[in-house]
């Protein structure tokens, strides 16, 4: 029994410091922090994009100038440049079939390149400036 009474004794000192600690947070502060560390930001709010279509923006999280191409004007496994000096940092692929974009304004292989599905996927943030895109064939 004594043990029992010693551990639960040092269990609760040890816990002391912990209490006292927290207590001398100003409440404001300690209230303010546990919102933040449990509540999750709503994510990214893609801009329209229809069916069929491959939405890019100038700026990151959807924002900025906004470029739409249909799969009906693009050729299929070619390269398309952005228009000269346009770029873009976010896109959206609905095309149904994968989109791959370019650091390079010519397709090129040496600067960063990523392939997207064409299901539906939503990229905020592109890792590089974009400059050119191509559809591929499924």
């Amino acid at each position: 029994m004594r043990m029992t009474v010693l551990a639960a004794a040092l269990a609760a000192t040890a816990l002391i410091p912990q209490t006292a600690a927290h207590s001398a947070i100003p409440r404001a502060t300690a209230h303010s922090a546990i919102p933040r560390a449990v509540t999750h930001s709503a994510p990214a709010r893609p801009g329209a994009c229809g069916s069929g279509q491959l939405c890019l923006w100038a700026k990151p999280d959807f924002t900025g100038a906004r470029q739409i191409h249909e799969l009906s004007t693009i050729d299929i496994d070619s390269c398309v440049p952005l228009p000269k000096g346009g770029q873009a940092q976010a896109l959206v692929n609905r095309t149904g079939r994968p989109v791959t974009t370019y650091q390079s304004a010519e397709c090129a292989e040496t600067g960063e390149f990523e392939t997207y599905p064409g299901g539906g996927t939503w990229v905020p943030r592109s890792p590089y400036q974009i400059r050119a895109f191509k559809v591929w064939e499924n």
